[in-house]
Order: structure tokens, then C-alpha cells, then sequence
């Protein structure tokens, strides 16, 4: 080897050291840097706007916006949570005088009257109230949860610091990813050794797979909102909007979604004696409200993204699995990396037929274009 040689083979490894180091020192902030990435994608249209109405300040625009983005997750979220606590109390005061008006008793008569199972519903049921006391059964249920909790604490402090320290290090670094995002993108445009042909056709991929994937989420999370909130009109819920919008704003989560609302609501007809509504209840939302999820997804982002239906629903699932509700976005953007790759490679290296031998032509077999 010559001197060059051994010189590039040492920079190399020193190079991939480096690079393994700064990848441990950055893996705890991996979510939140993603998350600031893609929320400054959605941001950025603002940012140029506003930056011509300041007249080129760009710190003071990308200020503003970000500002603005606390804002908009914070207090819908805060909101909710308020109007959760109080619909609460209500919720428990309603309960009490079913309670006192001998609703345990009617409960017990209509869970008799359910065919082929209603005796062993009645005695399941019986059981878990203690000594026919609902208001009994509720306190141990009450002791039993303060125990967990106090069991616990530790845990629960630790990651609600994990997630305050998650969200602020999203914001510190959405500020910065507006402000100096367009220099951002032209640096990471460069740095990739590919021509400038293929290089369009991957941030223009990635570009409509984000948008895809965007657009799809919110258009099913309305979806769904809408059909549990159907439901919840139709049966007499009360608070039937406060619990339409939160169906919506949990449909986002990557497990329980829509169930985390409409299930609650299933039990709570259940206690008051509307057996039929909380069948409805639980059919609806896990056949209608459900699939939704399952199909309608899918389908939005797969027809934005220009990417196999198939493939789709599994890098949606297993980026799910993966990375969380992240992961709802980079299973697709992966995917469609994967797939403009495979196309590049059909582009520089193509298929070739195979010389004629003995006067027979050889059949060369093209797979379909992605």
C-alpha cells in the first residue's frame, strides 16, 4: 500500500469512530430532533411569509413561529385536560345518584335478562361488586390505585422528566431548524454524493411521502372523530362534543387510538342500565370506527405517496412498532427511500438481454416498474 492508501484507510476509520461517538452522544435526543424536523417542515411556508412581512428577520420570524407552535400544541392539549377534569366531577356526581336510586339493582335485573349468558354476566358482575355496594367496590378500586401509584412514584416522576426534557429540547430545536433550515437542506442537498438528477428525485419523494403521510393522518383522525362522535350523538352521551374531539385527538396515538375514548363510554352506558347502547357502542366503535384506521389510512397515504398498498400498511405498522407514533412517519419515508433507490439502479444499471447463443434467443424476464 502506498503512503496515500494507508493515510485514507486511517482517516476512514478515525472518520467512522467519530461518526459511532456522535451517534451515542445523540441517540437520547433522536425522537425529539425528529419531531422538530418534521414540525419544521410543516412550519417552514410560515416562516418565509412571515420573514418578507418583517422584512428579512429571519430570527424574529422563526421566534414568532415557534412561539406560535407552543401555543398551538400546549393549550388545545391543556384545554382538554381541563374540561376532562371538570366533565369529570360531573361524571362522578351522575354516578353517585344512579348509585342512590338503586341502579346497581336495575343493572343486575338487565344483565339477567341477557340470553344464553346473562346468569353467568349477573354472578361475573355480582362479584366484583363487593357485598352488592358499588360505592364499596369503587373505594377498593380507589385503594388499590393509590397503592400502585405510590409503588410507582419514582417511575412516574422519572418520565414525566423524560418527556418535559423531550419537549423542550424539540423546541430549543425547531427555533433553529426554521431560522437556519433553508441553509440546512442546501448543506445536506451537497453533501450527498449522488448527480443532481437522482438527487431531485429523492427530496421530491420524500417530499410527497411527508405530505402524504400528513394529509392522510389528519383526514383519518377527522374521520374517525366524526363516526365516534355519530355514535356518541345518536345514544344520548352526554358531553357527546367534548368526547368527538377527543376521539379525534386520540386517534393519533399508535395504540388504544379512538378505544381509549369510546370504550369509557361503552362502560358508562353499561353502568346506566342501557345495555343495548353499550353493545352498539363497543360494535361500532371496533367495527366502523376501527377499520377506519385500518384501511382509510393506508389508503390516503399510499395514493399521496405513490407507494404499494401492501408495503405500506406494513412499514406503517412496523414503524409503529418500532418507533412509536414517529414511526408513523418513518415507515413511509423509508419505504419510499428504499423504492427510489431500487429505482436509480434500474436507471444507471439496466437490464441487459443475453448474447444469442446457437441460434436460440434467450428470454430475459423484466420485473414490473416500481
Amino acid at each position: 500500500m502506498t503512503r496515500q492508501q494507508v493515510f485514507a484507510l486511517c482517516f476512514l476509520a478515525l472518520l467512522l469512530l467519530l461518526l459511532y461517538q456522535i451517534a451515542i452522544i445523540f441517540r437520547p435526543f433522536l425522537v425529539p430532533v425528529l419531531w422538530a424536523a418534521i414540525l419544521a417542515r410543516l412550519a417552514f411556508p410560515w416562516h418565509m411569509r412571515l420573514t418578507r412581512l418583517l422584512r428579512r428577520r429571519e430570527t424574529l420570524s422563526a421566534g414568532l413561529v415557534t412561539t406560535l407552535i407552543l401555543f398551538i400544541g400546549v393549550i388545545p392539549i391543556v384545554s382538554v385536560m381541563f374540561v376532562l377534569i371538570q366533565e369529570t366531577g360531573a361524571a362522578y356526581a351522575a354516578l353517585t345518584e344512579w348509585v342512590g336510586s338503586g341502579g346497581v339493582n336495575r343493572l343486575l335485573q338487565y344483565l339477567r335478562m341477557l340470553p344464553i349468558v346473562g346468569g353467568w354476566v349477573q354472578e361475573l358482575v355480582g362479584r366484583l361488586i363487593v357485598s352488592g355496594n358499588l360505592e364499596g367496590s369503587l373505594l377498593e378500586g380507589g385503594k388499590t390505585a393509590s397503592v400502585f401509584l405510590l409503588a410507582h412514584a419514582t417511575d412516574i416522576a422519572k418520565n414525566a422528566f423524560e418527556f418535559t426534557l423531550s419537549f423542550l429540547v424539540m423546541i430549543f430545536t425547531l427555533f433553529f431548524f426554521i431560522k437556519d433550515g433553508k441553509r440546512l437542506y442546501q448543506s445536506l442537498y451537497r453533501l450527498i454524493p449522488l448527480s443532481e438528477e437522482h438527487k431531485e428525485k429523492f427530496f421530491l419523494r420524500l417530499d410527497q411521502t411527508f405530505t402524504a403521510v400528513v394529509q392522510g393522518t389528519v383526514l383519518t383522525a377527522l374521520v374517525q372523530g366524526i363516526l365516534a362522535g355519530a355514535a356518541y350523538w345518536v345514544l344520548g352521551v352526554p358531553f357527546a362534543l367534548v368526547l368527538t374531539a377527543l376521539s379525534a385527538l386520540v386517534s393519533l396515538l399508535p395504540y388504544g387510538g379512538t378505544a381509549v375514548v369510546w370504550v369509557p363510554v361503552a362502560g358508562y352506558l353499561f353502568l346506566m342500565g342501557s345495555v343495548w347502547k353499550a353493545v352498539v357502542m363497543i360494535v361500532w366503535g371496533s367495527v366502523v370506527v376501527g377499520l377506519a384506521d385500518n384501511f382509510l389510512k393506508p389508503l390516503l397515504i399510499g395514493r399521496g405517496a405513490q407507494l404499494p398498498t401492501l408495503f405500506l400498511f406494513f412499514s406503517i405498522l412496523g414503524g409503529l412498532a418500532a418507533y412509536g407514533f414517529i414511526g408513523l412517519f418513518l415507515g413511509p419515508i423509508l419505504l419510499a427511500i428504499l423504492m427510489t433507490a431500487i429505482q436509480i439502479y434500474r436507471e444507471e444499471y439496466p437490464e441487459e438481454k443475453a448474447p444469442v447463443q446457437g441460434g436460440h434467443h434467450s428470454t430475459t424476464i423484466r420485473l414490473p416498474e416500481a
